[in-house]
């Protein structure tokens, strides 16, 4: 039986074995004025069936006689509850060699292999069915209780302040748009707030072509907001603010408790642009282009476009936003110029390059463009045989570190974790990660122009070897021939 059999073509249908579950599949199909014949064994549910005006026959399911039966259906249903009667049903249809569509009902993992075996083209285990209907339902149900709750959060007060994570990325921005969008909906005035900077030139991109508005927190004052939201903000290891946080939305497990009044946190997908998207649709908001083009981006920067952690909530949040997206202006934002300063820092992580294997660890000096080093670190990651790159510079009196990987074996969170941990604060994904790290915890000294250079040295020592020997592999001097100086 091939299952390029094209569902739509499909015009009459069997059912074997009419139970609750074939007895309901029969009555919708009859709904949609499609052609069924029902064979089940049990006299009086036959003749109950025909009195319902269904084309009803009794047979047993298990014999010859009804595969014969049933030989010019296009699509066969076998449905009983006694499923090694289901399993004979198809075995006599795979004797008769014909071109049908067959689906089955097993009970357990075991039977479904055997039914799949014997040519079934789809098997359905009703309690999972079920369950998983049932768990539609629960999440549907908790959407529909913190829509309300939100809402009325949102609403209990004139203004709202939208903060997102320092320095924020695509996903923070993104979901501080879209609630934003939510509160201007109930005529609530809302700001979106950073601390930082917006230094990658995507993420300017993304921010200037959208024409998003963003409020510097050292330009205003919190208390000017009746209600303040959190979002995307989890991986902070200290408190972002020091008032009362109202509102706390996010895909990570948060490091503080804020006490939050309204919390949604789903460690179970892998945006929080997923979670607004889920709010989208269930305020039933008027879905601007800009909007969706900013949750859009925001999932698909979160996922690396779809190659890290994506589940099937991102996957769905993405169709639903696709449509209303500009994918010109996308397309735009994916593919910023670079600049003078990216270019050299890109060249002075390329030139002080040491490679161990298909590790990469570099040295782009002192920097002025923090958001740089992950651009490097990108683009030393698409050097052949290479799997996992990091570079790092100082900037300031901090040790400013990027690092990604695409070796399956390694989580690079892990490994700066590992690394860097006691001694900086270190946030990332099991692909891509960051830390910062005080500079006088390896020098004792402050920078100025005279020890520069020395500084640069006990630095690049202490960073390469932290760093090779968490990757599992041992520190040189270019050994191997790959360093670039």
């Amino acid at each position: 039986m091939s299952t390029a059999v094209s569902m739509a073509s499909m015009s009459t249908y069997a059912i074997l074995g009419c139970g609750s579950v074939g007895h309901a599949v029969a009555e919708e199909l009859v709904g949609e004025d499609k052609d069924v014949l029902i064979l089940d064994q049990d006299e009086g549910r036959v003749e109950a069936l025909r009195d319902q005006d269904l084309n009803a026959r009794r047979a047993d399911i298990k014999s010859e006689a009804a595969a014969e039966a049933v030989a010019d259906r296009d699509v066969v249903l076998i449905l009983s509850p006694d499923v090694d009667a289901n399993l004979a049903a198809v075995e006599n249809l795979g004797d008769r060699d014909g071109d049908q569509f067959i689906i089955v009902r097993a009970s357990d993992p075991v039977m479904a292999d055997e039914l799949r075996a014997a040519g079934a083209d789809v098997v359905i285990n009703p309690s999972v069915v079920i369950a998983d209907s049932a768990l539609r339902a629960l999440e549907q149900g908790e959407l529909e209780y913190k829509a309300t709750q939100l809402s009325d959060l949102i609403g209990s007060g004139d203004s709202l302040g939208i903060l997102a994570h320092r320095s924020p990325g695509p996903d923070s921005i993104a979901s501080a748009v879209a609630l934003q969008a939510i509160a201007e909906s109930r005529d609530i005035d809302a700001d979106i707030l950073y601390e930082g900077e917006i230094g990658h030139q995507e993420n300017r991109a993304f921010v200037n072509l959208l024409g998003i508005e963003l409020v510097s927190l050292a330009e205003t004052d919190l208390e000017r907001y009746d209600t303040l939201a959190l979002v995307d903000c989890a991986k902070a290891t200290d408190p972002v603010v020091d008032r009362d946080v109202d509102i706390l939305i996010d895909h990570f497990e948060p490091e503080v408790d804020y006490g939050a009044a309204f919390n949604d946190i789903r460690s179970n997908v892998s945006s929080t642009s997923t979670i607004m998207t889920k709010y989208v649709q269930e305020f039933d908001l008027s879905l601007s282009e800009e909007v969706a083009t900013a949750l859009l981006y925001g999932i698909r920067a979160e996922t690396l476009d779809f190659k890290r952690d994506t589940t099937p909530a991102d996957l769905t949040a993405a169709a639903y936003l696709y449509p209303f997206a500009d994918h010109d202006t996308l397309e735009q934002v994916e593919s910023p110029s670079m600049s003078p300063e990216t270019l050299d820092v890109l060249a002075e992580a390329i030139r002080n390059r040491e490679v161990k294997g298909s590790h990469l660890v570099s040295n782009a000096g002192f920097i002025r463009d923090r958001d740089a080093l992950s651009q490097a670190a990108q683009h030393l990651l698409n050097l052949e045989g290479i799997t996992t790159s990091a570079v790092f510079a100082i900037a300031d009196d901090t040790i400013y570190l990027a690092a990604r990987s695409k070796d399956i074996r390694i989580n690079i969170g892990n490994v700066l974790q590992d690394a860097f941990e006691e001694i900086g604060e270190v946030r990332g994904h099991s692909t891509d990660a960051s830390a910062e790290i005080p500079l006088g915890i390896f020098t004792g000294l402050e920078i100025t122009g005279d020890n520069r250079e020395t500084l640069l040295k006990l630095t690049e020592q202490a960073v390469r070897s932290k760093l090779f020997e968490a990757m599992g592999v041992e520190s040189g001097s270019g050994g191997d021939g790959s360093n670039g100086s």
